[in-house]
């Protein structure tokens, strides 16, 4: 059974896309930035907007009947290298317990206010 889950960012319809797609027992998040979709504003703090973007995230996921700690693969996407070191306790914040398969890319981002994109794939747990 597929839904899809919206976080009511206007860039969805935009840009022809769910902010989260469920399928089953997998939650697939799209690329998430630091906006904050309730002002569509964006920090120029990239540890904030790193920050906000895993807010988003659990938002998408609570949705979808799961959190953070059920998320398998992160891939986050900055586009300047420098800004790592910045991000990593931010990371580190949301991520540690998890520990999911994670993936860094440099490259650039269709808006030059965002300075990460982060994407998110979760399976949702059975109680046994």
């Amino acid at each position: 059974m597929r839904r899809q889950i919206s976080s009511g960012s206007p860039l969805e319809a935009e840009y022809g896309y769910a902010r989260a797609l469920v399928d089953g027992d997998w939650v697939f998040v799209s690329g998430t930035t630091g906006f904050d979709y309730t002002t569509m504003t964006i920090s120029t703090d990239v540890a904030e907007q790193a920050a906000q973007a895993f807010r988003n995230i659990s938002d998408a996921l609570a949705q979808a009947g799961c959190g953070l700690e059920d998320v398998v693969r992160v891939r986050y996407i900055l586009p300047d290298r420098d800004d790592v070191t910045a991000v990593q306790p931010v990371l580190r914040k949301f991520m540690a317990r998890v520990s999911p398969a994670a993936t860094a890319i440099v490259a650039g981002l269709v808006d030059p206010r965002m300075k990460i994109e982060i994407e998110a794939t979760a399976r949702k747990r059975h109680a046994e």
